[in-house]
Protein backbone atom coordinates (compact mmCIF):
# COMPACT_ATOMS: atom_id res chain seq x y z
CA UNK A 1 0.00 0.00 0.00
CA UNK A 2 1.21 3.05 -0.60
CA UNK A 3 2.03 5.31 2.24
CA UNK A 4 -0.67 8.30 1.92
CA UNK A 5 -3.33 5.05 1.80
CA UNK A 6 -2.05 3.54 4.95
CA UNK A 7 -1.97 6.91 6.62
CA UNK A 8 -6.07 7.22 5.77
CA UNK A 9 -6.82 4.25 6.51
CA UNK A 10 -5.30 4.50 9.99
CA UNK A 11 -6.93 7.45 11.10
CA UNK A 12 -10.37 6.23 9.64
CA UNK A 13 -9.89 3.40 11.46
CA UNK A 14 -8.35 5.19 14.86
CA UNK A 15 -11.39 7.43 14.71
CA UNK A 16 -14.00 5.01 14.15
CA UNK A 17 -13.17 3.25 17.55
CA UNK A 18 -13.73 6.37 19.63
CA UNK A 19 -17.37 7.24 20.62
CA UNK A 20 -18.18 10.87 21.82
CA UNK A 21 -18.28 9.67 25.55
CA UNK A 22 -14.50 8.85 25.14
CA UNK A 23 -13.20 12.19 24.66
CA UNK A 24 -15.43 13.88 27.28
CA UNK A 25 -18.27 14.97 24.72
CA UNK A 26 -22.08 14.12 25.55
CA UNK A 27 -24.08 11.40 23.42
CA UNK A 28 -25.67 12.58 20.59
CA UNK A 29 -28.07 9.50 19.55
CA UNK A 30 -27.27 7.10 17.57
CA UNK A 31 -24.76 7.63 14.49
CA UNK A 32 -24.86 6.57 10.56
CA UNK A 33 -21.13 5.86 11.08
CA UNK A 34 -19.63 4.08 14.24
CA UNK A 35 -16.65 6.42 15.69
CA UNK A 36 -16.13 10.50 15.94
CA UNK A 37 -16.86 12.99 13.19
CA UNK A 38 -13.78 14.44 11.45
CA UNK A 39 -15.20 17.73 13.17
CA UNK A 40 -14.71 16.66 16.53
CA UNK A 41 -11.31 15.09 15.83
CA UNK A 42 -10.69 18.73 14.36
CA UNK A 43 -11.73 20.87 17.32
CA UNK A 44 -10.05 18.28 19.90
CA UNK A 45 -6.77 18.77 18.10
CA UNK A 46 -7.06 22.42 17.61
CA UNK A 47 -6.75 22.24 13.82
CA UNK A 48 -8.91 23.11 10.95
CA UNK A 49 -11.57 20.98 9.75
CA UNK A 50 -10.74 20.98 6.04
CA UNK A 51 -6.76 20.62 6.71
CA UNK A 52 -7.85 17.64 9.14
CA UNK A 53 -10.10 16.59 6.01
CA UNK A 54 -7.34 16.76 3.54
CA UNK A 55 -4.94 14.94 5.67
CA UNK A 56 -7.31 11.50 6.19
CA UNK A 57 -7.22 11.77 2.47
CA UNK A 58 -3.60 11.64 2.65
CA UNK A 59 -3.31 14.40 0.46
CA UNK A 60 0.03 16.19 -0.05
CA UNK A 61 0.31 19.19 2.72
CA UNK A 62 2.79 20.47 5.42
CA UNK A 63 1.87 19.00 8.66
CA UNK A 64 4.49 19.65 11.35
CA UNK A 65 4.92 16.99 15.09
CA UNK A 66 3.16 19.29 16.86
CA UNK A 67 0.27 19.00 14.99
CA UNK A 68 0.26 15.37 14.73
CA UNK A 69 0.93 15.21 18.44
CA UNK A 70 -2.26 16.89 18.68
CA UNK A 71 -4.02 14.24 16.71
CA UNK A 72 -2.66 12.24 18.44
CA UNK A 73 -3.85 12.95 21.85
CA UNK A 74 -7.60 13.33 19.96
CA UNK A 75 -7.36 10.02 18.98
CA UNK A 76 -6.08 8.47 22.35
CA UNK A 77 -3.28 6.77 20.56
CA UNK A 78 -0.87 5.05 22.91
CA UNK A 79 3.36 5.70 22.22
CA UNK A 80 3.74 2.75 19.25
CA UNK A 81 0.39 4.59 17.42
CA UNK A 82 1.56 7.69 17.92
CA UNK A 83 5.46 6.78 16.63
CA UNK A 84 3.91 4.74 12.98
CA UNK A 85 1.65 7.80 12.66
CA UNK A 86 4.65 10.27 12.48
CA UNK A 87 6.08 7.36 10.25
CA UNK A 88 3.06 7.83 7.63
CA UNK A 89 3.15 11.41 7.38
CA UNK A 90 6.93 11.65 6.78
CA UNK A 91 8.72 12.63 10.11
CA UNK A 92 10.84 11.36 12.57
CA UNK A 93 8.67 9.84 15.53
CA UNK A 94 8.72 11.63 19.09
CA UNK A 95 11.78 9.98 21.04
CA UNK A 96 10.53 7.21 23.54
CA UNK A 97 10.77 8.30 26.94
CA UNK A 98 13.55 7.13 29.06
CA UNK A 99 14.66 6.56 32.63
CA UNK A 100 18.52 5.79 33.21
CA UNK A 101 16.56 3.67 36.03
CA UNK A 102 14.84 1.13 34.49
CA UNK A 103 15.35 -2.19 36.05
CA UNK A 104 16.39 -4.95 33.34
CA UNK A 105 13.46 -7.66 33.50
CA UNK A 106 14.55 -11.22 34.14
CA UNK A 107 14.15 -12.10 30.51
CA UNK A 108 17.27 -10.08 29.61
CA UNK A 109 19.12 -11.36 32.41
CA UNK A 110 18.62 -14.86 31.14
CA UNK A 111 19.81 -14.05 27.73
CA UNK A 112 22.67 -12.35 28.84
CA UNK A 113 23.10 -16.08 31.02
CA UNK A 114 22.31 -18.17 27.62
CA UNK A 115 25.34 -15.89 25.85
CA UNK A 116 27.75 -17.83 27.53
CA UNK A 117 30.28 -18.46 26.42
CA UNK A 118 30.34 -15.39 24.91
CA UNK A 119 30.75 -12.38 27.08
CA UNK A 120 27.67 -9.39 26.94
CA UNK A 121 26.31 -6.80 29.08
CA UNK A 122 23.49 -4.34 28.97
CA UNK A 123 24.44 -0.42 29.28
CA UNK A 124 21.93 2.32 30.48
CA UNK A 125 21.70 5.34 28.76
CA UNK A 126 24.59 6.69 30.79
CA UNK A 127 26.76 3.48 30.00
CA UNK A 128 26.30 2.07 33.57
CA UNK A 129 26.29 -1.71 34.25
CA UNK A 130 22.74 -2.82 34.29
CA UNK A 131 23.39 -6.62 33.49
CA UNK A 132 26.52 -8.62 33.08
CA UNK A 133 27.03 -12.00 32.41
CA UNK A 134 30.04 -13.95 34.05
CA UNK A 135 32.09 -14.29 30.61
CA UNK A 136 32.13 -10.50 30.54
CA UNK A 137 32.89 -10.39 34.07
CA UNK A 138 36.17 -12.70 34.03
CA UNK A 139 37.56 -11.04 30.70
CA UNK A 140 37.12 -7.66 31.48
CA UNK A 141 37.89 -7.76 35.09
CA UNK A 142 34.70 -6.47 35.89
CA UNK A 143 34.04 -6.57 40.03
CA UNK A 144 31.24 -5.69 42.53
CA UNK A 145 32.58 -1.76 42.67
CA UNK A 146 33.07 -1.65 38.68
CA UNK A 147 29.35 0.05 37.85
CA UNK A 148 29.96 2.19 35.05
CA UNK A 149 31.52 0.97 31.31
CA UNK A 150 33.29 4.37 30.69
CA UNK A 151 34.47 4.82 34.17
CA UNK A 152 36.11 1.19 34.24
CA UNK A 153 37.66 1.71 31.01
CA UNK A 154 39.54 4.64 32.39
CA UNK A 155 39.69 3.76 36.33
CA UNK A 156 40.47 -0.25 35.64
CA UNK A 157 43.66 -1.29 36.26
CA UNK A 158 42.58 -4.82 34.67
CA UNK A 159 39.95 -3.56 32.23
CA UNK A 160 42.83 -1.13 30.72
CA UNK A 161 45.04 -4.47 30.64
CA UNK A 162 42.77 -6.23 29.09
CA UNK A 163 43.09 -4.17 25.60
CA UNK A 164 45.56 -4.90 23.62
CA UNK A 165 45.53 -1.19 21.62
CA UNK A 166 44.13 0.61 25.21
CA UNK A 167 45.32 3.83 23.29
CA UNK A 168 43.99 3.37 19.80
CA UNK A 169 40.29 2.39 21.40
CA UNK A 170 39.88 4.90 23.99
CA UNK A 171 39.29 8.10 21.58
CA UNK A 172 36.50 5.71 20.54
CA UNK A 173 35.16 4.91 23.51
CA UNK A 174 35.01 8.82 24.26
CA UNK A 175 33.61 9.96 21.06
CA UNK A 176 30.31 7.50 21.65
CA UNK A 177 29.88 8.92 24.69
CA UNK A 178 29.80 12.48 23.57
CA UNK A 179 27.21 10.84 20.58
CA UNK A 180 24.98 9.39 23.51
CA UNK A 181 25.15 12.71 25.52
CA UNK A 182 23.64 14.74 22.56
CA UNK A 183 20.51 12.52 22.49
CA UNK A 184 19.61 13.76 25.90
CA UNK A 185 21.04 17.29 25.97
CA UNK A 186 18.53 18.13 29.38
CA UNK A 187 19.92 15.42 31.50
CA UNK A 188 22.54 17.09 33.65
CA UNK A 189 24.07 13.18 34.42
CA UNK A 190 26.29 13.36 31.65
CA UNK A 191 28.36 16.26 32.11
CA UNK A 192 29.15 15.37 35.65
CA UNK A 193 29.67 12.03 34.82
CA UNK A 194 32.21 13.79 32.44
CA UNK A 195 33.81 15.93 34.54
CA UNK A 196 34.21 13.77 37.62
CA UNK A 197 36.29 11.09 35.31
CA UNK A 198 38.04 13.99 34.27
CA UNK A 199 39.17 15.53 37.42
CA UNK A 200 40.59 11.85 37.81
CA UNK A 201 42.05 10.44 34.14
CA UNK A 202 44.03 13.25 32.42
CA UNK A 203 43.77 10.78 29.10
CA UNK A 204 39.85 11.27 29.66
CA UNK A 205 39.87 14.89 30.16
CA UNK A 206 42.15 15.25 27.13
CA UNK A 207 39.66 13.39 24.58
CA UNK A 208 36.67 14.75 26.12
CA UNK A 209 38.26 18.16 25.10
CA UNK A 210 38.37 17.17 21.48
CA UNK A 211 34.83 16.73 21.16
CA UNK A 212 34.82 13.89 18.60
CA UNK A 213 31.52 11.98 17.99
CA UNK A 214 31.04 8.91 16.11
CA UNK A 215 27.59 6.49 16.20
CA UNK A 216 29.46 3.72 15.50
CA UNK A 217 27.89 0.49 16.53
CA UNK A 218 30.10 -2.46 15.93
CA UNK A 219 33.48 -3.21 15.40
CA UNK A 220 36.26 -5.19 16.49
CA UNK A 221 38.14 -5.62 19.92
CA UNK A 222 41.50 -7.38 20.71
CA UNK A 223 42.27 -8.53 24.30
CA UNK A 224 44.33 -10.36 26.61
CA UNK A 225 43.53 -12.37 29.12
CA UNK A 226 46.31 -13.65 31.82
CA UNK A 227 45.07 -16.89 32.04
CA UNK A 228 44.07 -17.57 28.51
CA UNK A 229 45.81 -15.28 26.25
CA UNK A 230 44.90 -13.39 23.29
CA UNK A 231 41.16 -13.21 22.61
CA UNK A 232 39.17 -11.58 19.47
CA UNK A 233 35.66 -10.81 19.17
CA UNK A 234 33.76 -8.86 16.70
CA UNK A 235 31.08 -6.84 18.77
CA UNK A 236 27.62 -5.56 18.11
CA UNK A 237 25.79 -2.29 20.41
CA UNK A 238 22.15 -3.49 19.52
CA UNK A 239 19.63 -0.95 21.11
CA UNK A 240 16.89 -1.84 23.29
CA UNK A 241 13.31 -0.19 22.46
CA UNK A 242 11.20 -1.51 25.50
CA UNK A 243 13.86 -0.15 27.56
CA UNK A 244 14.59 3.18 25.93
CA UNK A 245 17.86 4.33 26.19
CA UNK A 246 19.66 1.15 26.78
CA UNK A 247 21.78 -0.91 24.76
CA UNK A 248 22.79 -4.81 24.44
CA UNK A 249 26.46 -5.26 23.89
CA UNK A 250 27.18 -8.59 22.66
CA UNK A 251 30.96 -10.06 22.11
CA UNK A 252 31.10 -12.95 19.17
CA UNK A 253 34.58 -15.03 19.01
CA UNK A 254 35.79 -13.96 15.46
CA UNK A 255 36.39 -16.89 13.14
CA UNK A 256 39.89 -18.37 12.45
CA UNK A 257 40.89 -16.89 15.89
CA UNK A 258 41.20 -19.68 17.81
CA UNK A 259 39.13 -17.44 20.29
CA UNK A 260 36.07 -19.54 20.93
CA UNK A 261 37.58 -23.01 22.44
CA UNK A 262 39.97 -20.51 24.71
CA UNK A 263 37.22 -18.56 25.48
CA UNK A 264 34.67 -21.61 26.36
CA UNK A 265 37.73 -23.18 28.62
CA UNK A 266 37.98 -20.07 30.46
CA UNK A 267 34.53 -19.42 31.43
CA UNK A 268 34.48 -23.76 32.59
CA UNK A 269 37.17 -22.98 34.93
CA UNK A 270 35.81 -20.07 36.00
CA UNK A 271 32.16 -21.22 36.87
CA UNK A 272 34.00 -24.29 38.39
CA UNK A 273 35.80 -22.20 40.61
Amino acid sequence: MDRRDQLRDFLRGRRARLSPADVGFPAAGRRRTPGLRREEVAVLAGVGVSWYTWLEQGRDITVSAQVLDAIGRALLLNPDELAYLHRLAGLTPPPAESSPHVAVDPGLHRMLAAWLPRPAYVLDRHWGLAGVNTAAREIFGLTDRDHNCLVAFFTSGRYRDAYSSWEEAAPDVVARFRADSARHPADPEFGRLAAELASVSEEFAGLWARHEVTEATHGRKVLTHPRCGELVFEYRRLPLPDHPGHHLVLHNPAPDTGTLSRLEQLVALTEAA
